[in-house]
């Protein structure tokens, strides 16, 4: 049997994608900045893609910004708002995705950009008097980034909220959300945000493909140079078929959001006290465990197992066929483990190994029922 539950790290596509790019890529296999008959066939897919995917966030068409996936999303607004806009202050957490601490990291090195960071409780949620103090710690124009929900330990940050506290502080405001988009719904006029990012192999689109929200008038400048295509923002042929191929899936997941949330949470719920049975003494790290402030699509857990077995216990459910991640203070091959864990996790979880299991509607009980099989197995 073989289980799936690594949907945090990429989904499958849903087949009705998977037919739409393949008629796209038979079909409409003009250049869109071509103005022949061809050319104009692919302009058309992409402008209503586009429009499709702004309106189901309630954004305007041309805040939407095709690349080719969150990392690009996220470097491409951190570094255009040093550039283009005066950023010399970015404000972030010790737990944000490896795609903004790299980046903000390399402006800092090589920009000199100052790089701040918001306290942490232990449960990994944010600390808004801490942010609020940093906003107003200087008069240096800032850009907070802070993702939507975590993809190591699924805590979910309040964006309204601090949307409101960073633009009364005067300060921009960019959130990945990457884990958040196709599994939440979004108000773009609305929210006090000023940039996002998202990919659509998180919510069974392609890879290879994503887009950045970037609100008009933002001041930004091109990012990649070279053609005009983006709003001349981000140079290159548009990738159609696995853009439109995100439009459909994004449509898709809002389509039967309220549904499948459902089904999702209660499979959530289920593990959770299944796991519970095999390991009372589990620890969910961050707020996984709960209901309140954690996304439905995934659970951390710190198990109680001895070191010895916890060192063969991805290579056994490999073994059995399950696939997940792994998440650990003392990860096989890094002599750092998660950076996520590392900032939250104290005694016994920090010594304990920890995985992660991310769930999709292509998940069932009938599977976390093996899943929680194979747990009795071990620990005997």
């Amino acid at each position: 049997m073989n289980i799936y539950l690594d949907n945090a790290a990429t989904t499958p596509l849903r087949k009705e994608v998977i037919q739409t790019i393949s008629k796209v890529m038979e079909d409409c296999y003009g250049n869109p900045s071509s103005v022949h008959a061809f050319g104009r066939t692919a302009k058309s897919n992409l402008e209503t893609a586009r429009k499709g995917i702004a309106k189901l966030l309630n954004a305007a068409p041309q805040e939407i910004i095709f690349t080719s996936g969150g990392t690009e999303s996220d470097n491409m607004i951190l570094h255009c708002a040093v550039k283009d806009l005066g950023v010399t202050t970015i404000i972030s957490s010790r737990i944000e995705h490896h795609a903004v601490i790299h980046a903000m990291e390399a402006l800092e090195a090589n920009n000199g950009i100052k790089i701040l960071y918001v306290n942490l409780s232990k449960d990994g949620s944010i600390d808004i008097e801490h942010l609020e103090a940093l906003l107003q710690s200087d008069n240096s124009k800032k850009l907070v980034s802070l993702m939507h929900v975590n993809n190591e330990i699924g805590n979910i940050l309040d964006l309204s909220t601090v949307g409101k506290l960073c633009h009364q502080n005067n300060a921009l405001f960019h959130s990945d959300a990457v884990q958040g988009v196709g599994h939440f719904t979004f108000d773009l006029e609305k929210l006090p945000i000023d940039f996002l990012s998202a990919a659509a192999h998180k919510f069974h689109g392609p890879k290879g493909v994503g887009f950045s929200f970037v609100k008009r008038n933002s001041g930004l400048q091109p990012f990649i140079h070279g053609g005009s295509q983006e709003r001349g923002l981000r140079a290159g042929t548009e990738s159609v078929h696995n853009i439109v191929g995100m439009h459909k899936a994004l449509e898709l997941a809002y389509e039967n959001y309220e549904e499948e949330k459902k089904q999702l949470m209660s499979l959530k719920s289920y593990f959770i006290s299944e796991i519970k049975n095999v390991f009372p003494e589990v620890i969910f790290n961050g707020l996984s465990g709960v209901e309140e402030g954690s996304t439905f699509t995934l659970v951390n857990v710190a198990l109680p197992i001895s070191k010895e077995k916890g060192a063969m216990l991805d290579f056994h459910l490999d073994l059995k066929g399950i696939s997940c991640s792994k998440g650990s203070a003392c990860q096989s091959g890094s002599n750092t483990g998660s950076h996520v864990l590392n900032a939250i996790q104290d005694a016994p979880a920090n010594e304990w190994p920890s995985l992660r299991f991310s769930f999709s509607i292509f998940n069932t009980k009938k599977e976390i029922d093996y899943l929680i099989h194979v747990f009795k197995e071990f620990v005997v």
